[in-house]
């Protein structure tokens, strides 16, 4: 009788296990892998940023979105004076005057985004504020990936560099190849790995002093 029990309760057991397996098994496949186009740099680029922001982000990075706030601003300048040109109430010639302005404006303030995209953006492709409760300054996580070529460059910086707080920047270049199966998926372990390890030796890096 007691054998019988046992044997009960066994089964069950098994039966649980599979289930568990079934369910793991159904959310691997539920995930939605992250794939790129190998033959299109841009492609690439785009998700490496981008899973490049989720890992920062994990870490307790908040994002510091002053700069594109400035940005969509000033290009909101550029839209509105392109509208007043199109839809101004009088006809060429007698608009000639206040189209000559539109176009002067237009140049004007379509050279100051062009300059706060050179001069604090760059190749950053994230700015963060500091880690809530942390001494240190936010991030600047830049990246590069030259055309026709696969070697993928990811810097980490104070996004204060004068800070007594600030680290010394961090970086690597590696090839892309060893980050991707050959159908165009991210394995995003080995990403993650790379990626969180820069972060550390961030940290790890000695600060400036007074």
């Amino acid at each position: 009788m007691s054998f019988r029990i046992n044997l009960k309760i066994e089964t069950k057991g098994s039966k649980s296990k599979i289930c568990e397996m079934s369910e793991t098994k159904a959310e691997s496949k539920s995930k939605n892998p992250k794939k790129a186009n190998l033959s299109d740099h841009s492609s690439i680029k785009h998700l490496l940023d981008e899973s490049v922001s989720e890992i920062v982000k994990s870490r307790g990075y908040v994002e510091n979105t002053r700069l594109s706030n400035l940005k969509l601003l000033i290009g909101a300048i550029v839209i509105i004076i392109a509208l007043f040109a199109q839809f101004y109430n009088k006809k060429f010639p007698e608009n000639r005057d206040f189209l000559i302005g539109c176009i002067a404006s237009y140049i004007i303030v379509n050279g100051i985004l062009q300059v706060v995209s050179y001069t604090k953006e760059k190749n950053a492709i994230l700015f963060t504020h500091p880690p809530v409760g942390a001494f240190s300054t936010g991030l600047v996580v830049s990246s590069k990936l030259p055309r026709f070529s696969d070697l993928y460059t990811l810097t980490v910086a104070s996004a204060d560099p004068k800070s007594i707080s600030a680290n010394k920047p961090v970086e690597f270049t590696k090839s892309v190849t060893q980050w991707f199966t050959k159908d165009g998926v991210l394995v995003e372990g080995l990403f993650w790995k790379e990626v969180d390890g820069l972060i550390n030796d961030y940290a790890r890096e000695p600060k400036k002093s007074k």
